[in-house]
């Protein structure tokens, strides 16, 4: 991965989106080639000169301090998560990882946190790991949003079912901003996760085989993304409602419990418990089946 031409779009996109008369900068004179702050306008915002922002934007600047990534960070208005990301794609350029050496550790779900997916009965809820991977899924959400345990390694993973799985446009009317979260999500990790080779080669081939992926990619985007609503078009279920809740598991870091309840009441509810209903019945009939069999 390109970490110097991914600090220079992110930095160049960020300043895009700013006017100097928005921010009290007095514009510099002279035509304008691309929207947004000069680098000479931010490095006058940030107090630092303006070949050492140019350095900086270009990855070339060495010892970054804090204080130099929280003064551009304020001069561009970034909030809480992109100035996360932006320190992190400085120290990628350097040393890999500010905490880490930049690669996740090995994904292993722990038996109380699968007893507990097992026992959340009606609401639909996975694990997810870095890189979104699924690690772990109780049977509703496995009904949602396929099995994850049959198939391949490479494809357990929600960017990957978003963006090239059959069908996902259908199951998610708001197809756009599903796929939207997805990326943002994904950069977030490319940032914590310099050095992992099972990113970079997902990035890779989300890249080379849909150019959606590519067109929201190029936005940039950086959020941290703990909650929303979900609507769905499952071909059983029906329509549903859903809300999302993202929950980090203490003492595993890389790992995140996601749920999708629907509100009390609803018909989404009651499709839920009715999808919920058939599976422990297919699983008992399943469970009859294999004991005949045995004991014939």
């Amino acid at each position: 991965m390109d970490f110097r031409a991914e600090l220079a779009s992110f930095l160049k996109s960020r300043r895009a989106r700013l006017r100097p008369e928005d921010l009290g900068v007095r514009p510099f004179s002279g035509r304008r080639r691309v929207p947004g702050l000069r680098r000479e306008e931010l490095a006058e915002l940030a107090g630092v000169s303006m070949d050492y922002y140019t350095r900086l934007e270009q990855g070339r600047a060495q010892n970054v301090s804090d204080a130099v990534l929280d003064a551009v960070s304020r001069g561009l208005r970034l909030d809480d998560a992109e100035r996360a990301h932006f320190g992190n794609l400085v120290r990628a350029l350097h040393h890999g990882s500010a905490d880490r050496d930049g690669t996740p550790r090995p994904e292993s779900v722990r038996d109380g946190v699968r007893i507990l997916l097992d026992s959340l009965g009606d609401v639909p809820a996975y694990v997810i790991g870095p890189r979104l991977d699924v690690l772990a899924a109780n049977p509703l959400a496995r009904a949602l949003f396929g099995d994850f345990d049959a198939l391949p390694a490479a494809r357990r993973n929600v960017a990957w079912q978003v963006f090239l799985a059959p069908g996902a446009r259908e199951l998610y009317p708001d197809w756009e901003e599903v796929a939207r979260d997805t990326v943002v999500a994904l950069r977030l990790d490319l940032g914590r996760y310099p050095c992992d080779d099972r990113l970079c080669t997902l990035l890779g081939e989300l890249s080379v085989r849909s150019e959606d992926f590519r067109r929201l990619w190029a936005e940039h985007g950086v959020r941290e993304i703990a909650q929303g609503t979900w609507r769905l078009a499952h071909p059983e279920a029906g329509a549903l409602l859903l809300h999302r809740e993202t929950l980090h598991l203490a003492g595993s870091p890389d790992q995140s419990l996601v749920t999708f309840a629907a509100q009390p009441g609803s018909e989404s509810a009651a499709a839920l418990v009715l999808l919920s209903i058939a599976l422990t019945r297919s699983s008992s009939s399943a469970g009859r089946a294999i004991h005949s069999r045995s004991g014939a």
